[in-house]
């Protein structure tokens, strides 16, 4: 069973050290190791076919000092032995989730089905939200600029989570305006993001909002016992980005029981340094897959998985024993199901710099 992550008590288990190998401009090769107490959780196993399932690539990392955090580094995950550069995600993990560790499942996820992913730490304790958006800048284009040959920056997602989620906005904004990144494929994957703020940008936010490339794919999660973020920020992005309807969903995914276990949909999700379940492989892998292949393959039958406007395909959870998951809500005019006060940090908080967006 999952637990929340409080993202203020959790400055208190950081370690500042993202990774332990040392710095190298080399390419490595050496596959990685499974992480051990990362088995998944209850009764629903991986699945073996189709969206979600692990793909067939062995997983190698490369690692190098980190630009903007002295003392940690950047770390990319790549399928083994690539002889040309992959489609890449850019994952900007939540606040104090600076350990790799915290979803290194989800990235070697991304390595196996053959495309790669750039993790950047930035500072948990930091002055300023600027510098975390400019330190994983500096991460994600040093990383395109000295491993060419590993990234495709033509093909692109930017993912992230809670603190990540929202700077996954305004970082997507500047790679695919001022960097020309995503020409051939772009998607924005944003999970239980918290505030949405405009980093070193003559734009508002609305107006970069407003003006997102025309081929620009989204999906936007949210989690019904998240306590943490509220939901109203999410729902405020995903109603004022311009991408069409038949382009985007807002995913909302409930807690299920399943033969006396319980999946979680805190704030945690999906998370493999605590418990990682068929919650993440089903409600996040599985999607992320399809839309991967949708967007950077032109695999039309994906977009059926990953934005199928609620098709069968895409909310249907698994079952064990007789006992099915509860199927994920989708829609494309979401609305709050909670009133703020449930929340730690509440869509009309003044430190929300889009909190006249929050009706």
């Amino acid at each position: 069973m999952k637990k929340l992550l409080n993202p203020w008590i959790i400055i208190l288990f950081i370690t500042t050290s993202a990774c332990s190998q040392s710095a190298t401009d080399t390419y490595e090769t050496a596959p990685l190791q499974s992480k051990v107490g990362n088995s998944l959780q209850g009764p629903i196993q991986k699945p073996v076919t189709g969206y979600g399932a692990d793909g067939s690539y062995e997983v190698a990392e490369i690692d190098f000092d980190n630009p903007e955090y002295p003392g940690t580094q950047v770390s990319i995950f790549h399928p083994q032995g690539i002889t040309s550069p992959r489609p890449t995600i850019f994952f900007s993990h939540p606040f104090g989730g600076e350990d790799k560790e915290y979803n290194i499942e989800l990235y070697k996820f991304i390595a196996k089905k053959g495309y790669v992913v750039v993790f950047v730490p930035y500072r948990t304790i930091d002055v300023s939200v600027d510098h975390r958006y400019q330190t994983l800048w500096e991460g994600f284009t040093k990383a395109a600029a000295d491993y060419p040959n590993i990234i495709d920056t033509q093909k692109v997602g930017f993912m992230g989570h809670s603190f990540g989620g929202g700077a996954s906005i305004d970082l997507a904004y500047k790679a695919f305006t001022e960097k020309g990144w995503g020409q051939n494929g772009r998607f924005l994957f944003t999970m239980a993001p918290w505030y949405s703020f405009n980093w070193n940008s003559p734009l508002s936010t609305q107006q970069q909002l407003q003006s997102f490339p025309s081929n620009t794919k989204m999906i936007t999660q949210v989690y019904d016992e998240d306590d943490v973020n509220d939901h109203r920020m999410a729902i405020d992005i995903f109603k004022n980005i311009n991408i069409p309807n038949a382009e985007k969903d807002f995913i909302y995914i409930k807690s299920s029981t399943v033969n006396g276990y319980n999946y979680v949909t805190d704030h945690a999700m999906p998370s493999s340094r605590v418990i990682f379940d068929a919650l993440d492989y089903y409600g996040v892998y599985r999607l992320l897959d399809a839309m991967m292949d949708y967007s950077f393959n032109g695999n039309s039958s994906a977009k059926n998985t990953a934005l199928g406007n609620g098709s069968a395909a895409q909310v249907t959870m698994p079952s064990y024993n007789g006992q099915t998951m509860n199927p994920l809500e989708v829609t494309d005019n979401p609305t709050p199901k909670y009133l703020q006060f449930k929340y730690q940090f509440k869509c009309g908080n003044s430190t929300n710099p889009r909190v006249s967006y929050c009706n």
